[in-house]
């Protein structure tokens, strides 16, 4: 489970808290943060800092349904020294005996709520099934809910607060039926017992006001005690109209519209002083919030280490050792040893890796993932040779893993896993994405449906996006919304915010100063910026856990999705005790993979690992920049690169791929001068001339840092890791310390000290620059594989590459221009030759049926289908005849028949 119940030494004791809660007067039980999604507008972070304003020495979130901040809400709010409590807004089916709600959020109208409050370590396990339960194990269409023979079940370690307007006690009473909440009340202090609490909510709501002195009557009556709450939905008063438009936005209703859910100026983060002053005439219900405060004193917590699923054997560490052993032995008989390697080289370093693997506790990760790779390639599921650091391990070589040989290109293990800074391995694996999801299935199906889920991901309410929303709710006229939105700038990789488009356009001012309604629209949009807009599924992200995941971690159902998804995200998986493993889909593989498919046809087998690396009609075409369609290498400006670098050699392609980025760019000017002999590198001692051999003297690598510290100052592999990474982060006591040691060893090497201070220095420059070489070359590998087919194999290549960008007619163009440059004739779609996919004939690429616009695959499958078990068409009425018309419509018919397909 995620943390542990219970005092910490580190932070305030129960009856610390009590005595902390007790002089506050009043703790918030009913606040909704961000994640209650298009309702709150309370970011966690913003939380904190209205804590720590108030003096709050405690807060409850109680988001609808979720736990999405959970662990974030309890870290942050723990570090700033204020308890967290956890609690859910949960909808519970009580069987419609609570009567109609008259203000429940859209798709909740069918069922009451109650607020729940984990007490301790069993109310959060609670709490997590429960909320897992409202997403996963309701019918497909039903809102998220859990009955109440379920939260019976659960109820242990729970506080319960009735709910509020929402609740099922306040609206049978304002349906004027005192018997059934009477009833209901009962029912809930049975379940309960004296961790029930009679909520009372003075927003100025009119059902607050009719429910109340029925509410204090059962309350009196059943010996139960009362609760004052304030539901904040948002900071102050005055964010009242941007977030009415936010209820609006999640509603799909606008402004004006009469019959939708309310709220009210009143439902802002009020401070203890006028929670005090409101219920000044019920001081016990303002108590009883310090009173639930001091009894919840649970929080969930990060955990050291995340606990790794049991790979199916008796001995990990064994069958890991065995396997690797096996399969060096099978890439040696294939491969042979690197240039001035042996067998023995292989065999310690394959030993050295398999006893710090063991060590640190990590044979089941390799296991698991060798095992759903080397099952993707049974399957004929193509998986790229690596990605990231991992492809640094022998180990991860021997297992199938990775497909680099380590040793032949001077890739360092400690980059991945260093023993002497204890973290998780993280191998990110590409597959072909047309297939990737059968991978998921067989993770599941290995593991257990209940032990494997996706990780869950929010999108937010972006600049343009936020202006769009709050645009239609205030019905301003689409062309000037419109208007107003393309002139906030579009970058996603580094996305613009209002304010800053706001300063940075001139014409957002003019605009704003001139029209009301366009000042009204950016107030509210800046204001709504950055909250979650909705939650879905992360593309590539899995976490696989050692028991039923709602043990550790409450779960969510995307409705596009088959596979339960996490309700932390991708941040917070790993310190909920998770393990996260990264199934990336790349389309490269599938080109790669269709274009052998191709290849095979006419009798040539191509397997993409035994591509020859010496290949002279490969890098010459690269040398020419004629790189398009080829991974990594197809850009202008990398084309250019290409054409001024002339690569000769595969370690040429690695320093290429590692140099076109930010910050390494600065380089290449250097590194193509000294490749050229147009200029001498500095020679900084002979010791370190070998590990900058391959990069023409020149420093481009994290792992040519790490290497010249253990060349020339005798530090181990895991050292320079630590010395890495300091010269990256760039801490003065740090560096310092590091400094120290590097030139005391370098000393001690027979080196001067004023040289080793220089060489330092100068190495600690290019560090921060280093690219990572084992991605570097992963994904060189790659991008040699694609080269290599389309000098070798242009046709099919081509024909490959078309069918994966079908979709996309600006590339599909491009790459008709670059076939027609070849001299490969690209035939017009023929009902009678065509494929679904773009196929090859004599030398000549005949166009897809499916990339005739609105036709599509089913309708193209169809055609090819009868024509392969019918025979050949006559004619367009004779096809239109043939076919199924759910398959191919008359739209369809009219796009071939424009198409010209006979």
């Amino acid at each position: 489970m995620t943390g542990q119940g219970g005092e910490h030494p580190d932070e305030t004791s129960p009856a610390a808290h009590l005595a902390a809660a007790a002089s506050a007067g009043f703790i918030h039980l009913r606040v909704h943060s961000a994640y209650s999604l298009l309702e709150g507008a309370l970011k966690p972070a913003r939380l904190v800092k209205l804590c720590q304003q108030q003096e709050m020495p405690a807060l409850a979130i109680v988001d609808r349904n979720n736990l999405f901040g959970a662990l974030e809400f309890s870290e942050s709010m723990a570090k700033a020294g204020v308890q967290p409590i956890i609690g859910c807004t949960l909808a519970v089916d009580f069987g419609g005996r609570e009567g109609p709600g008259q203000n429940r959020p859209r798709g909740l109208e069918g069922y009451a709520s109650l607020a729940l409050l984990a007490q301790n370590a069993a109310g959060y396990a609670g709490l997590m099934k429960l909320s897992s339960a409202a997403f996963l194990d309701v019918e497909p269409g039903l809102a998220p809910h859990v009955g109440i023979d379920l939260l019976r079940e659960h109820s242990e370690g729970l506080i319960a607060l009735t709910g509020g307007p929402e609740g099922p006690v306040n609206e049978a009473l304002v349906n004027k039926q005192p018997d059934q909440a009477a009833a209901l009340m009962s029912e809930l202090k049975l379940i309960f017992g004296d961790r029930l609490y009679v909520e009372l909510q003075r927003h100025g709501v009119e059902d607050e006001q009719a429910a109340e002195p029925g509410l204090i009557d059962l309350a009196y009556d059943m010996d139960l005690p009362l609760v004052a709450t304030n539901q904040a939905y948002f900071e102050q008063a005055s964010d009242y109209e941007a977030h009415d438009a936010l209820i609006c936005i999640a509603q799909g209703a606008v402004v004006a519209q009469s019959e939708r859910r309310r709220l009210s100026e009143q439902h802002y983060f009020k401070s203890a002083e006028e929670m005090t002053a409101l219920f000044s005439d019920l001081p016990e219900a303002i108590a009883n919030t310090t009173e639930i405060a001091a009894r919840c004193s649970f929080r969930p917590r990060v955990v050291e280490r995340p606990t790794l699923p049991r790979f199916d054997v008796p001995d990990e560490a064994a069958e890991m050792r065995r396997q690797a052993r096996a399969g060096l032995a099978q890439r040696l008989e294939v491969h042979g040893c690197a240039e001035g390697k042996t067998e023995e080289d292989y065999q310690a370093q394959l030993e050295h890796e398999l006893d710090i693997i063991e060590n640190m506790d990590f044979p089941g990760y390799f296991l698991i993932v060798a095992d759903f790779i080397k099952w993707s390639k049974e399957q004929g599921i193509p998986v790229g040779p690596g990605r990231g650091s991992g492809a640094g391990s022998v180990v991860a070589w021997a297992l199938t893993i990775t497909d680099l040989d380590p040793l032949r290109f001077g890739l360092l293990f400690e980059r991945f896993l260093n023993p002497e800074r204890v973290s998780m391995p993280d191998f990110d694996i590409d597959f072909c994405q047309e297939r990737r999801d059968e991978v998921f299935v067989y993770v599941q199906e290995k593991y257990g449906h209940d032990q494997v889920a996706q990780i869950i991901t929010f999108g937010k309410l972006q600049a343009r996006a936020v202006l769009r929303d709050v645009g239609r709710v205030l019905q301003i006229p689409y062309g000037k919304v419109d208007s107003l939105c393309k002139m906030v700038p579009n970058n996603p990789a580094n996305p613009v915010t209002l304010p800053q488009a706001i300063e940075g356009e001139p014409r957002l001012r003019e605009a704003r100063a001139e029209d009301e309604t366009v000042a009204r629209l950016l107030e509210i949009g800046v204001k709504l910026e950055g909250l979650y807009r909705h939650a879905s599924t992360h593309a590539a992200g899995l976490v696989i856990g050692d028991r039923p995941l709602a043990e550790t971690i409450p779960l969510y159902r995307d409705p596009r999705s088959s596979m339960p998804v996490t309700q932390f995200n991708m941040k917070w998986v790993e310190p909920a005790g998770l393990v996260k493993f990264d199934f990336l889909g790349l389309k490269t593989l599938t080109v790669i993979d269709k274009a052998c498919q191709l290849l095979r046809l006419r009798g040539v087998e191509v397997e993409p690992a035994r591509i020859p690396f010496v290949d002279p009609p490969t890098y010459e075409m690269l040398a020419r920049g004629d790189t398009v369609g080829v991974f990594q290498f197809e850009s202008a400006g990398m084309r250019d690169l290409m054409r001024k670098a002339v690569p000769t050699v595969f370690e040429d392609l690695i320093a290429i791929v590692a140099l076109f980025r930010p910050g390494p760019m600065e380089n290449i000017p250097k590194y193509l001068a000294c490749k050229h002999g147009q200029e001498q590198p500095e020679e900084l001692h002979e010791m370190i001339k070998p590990v900058v051999a391959d990069t023409y003297g020149v420093i481009i690598y994290q792992e040519q840092v790490m290497q010249i510290a253990q060349v020339l100052s005798g530090y181990s592999l895991g050292e320079a890791d630590l010395l890495r990474r300091a010269m990256g982060k760039k801490i003065k006591s740090e560096m310092e310390a590091q400094r120290a040691r590097f030139v005391s060893g370098a000393v001690a090497n027979g080196v001067k000290s004023a040289r080793a201070e220089y060489i330092f220095d100068l190495v600690d420059k290019f560090a921060g620059y280093g690219f990572n070489k084992s991605h570097s070359a992963a994904y060189a590998l790659v991008a040699y594989q694609t080269a290599w087919l389309k000098a070798n194999h242009p046709v099919e290549f081509l024909a490959a590459s078309m069918t994966l960008d079908m979709a996309n007619t600006d590339k599909l163009s491009m790459f008709r221009q670059e076939a027609e440059r070849l001299g490969i004739e690209v035939m017009p779609p023929d009902a009678n030759r065509s494929g679904t996919e773009f196929t090859v004939h004599e030398g000549k690429i005949f166009y897809a049926l499916a990339a005739i616009r609105n036709v599509g695959r089913a309708a193209a499958q169809s055609i090819v289908d009868s024509r392969e078990n019918k025979g050949l068409y006559k004619d367009l009425p004779d096809l239109a005849a043939r076919l199924n018309p759910r398959h191919v419509n008359k739209r369809s018919l009219e796009n071939l028949a424009r198409a010209g397909v006979f």
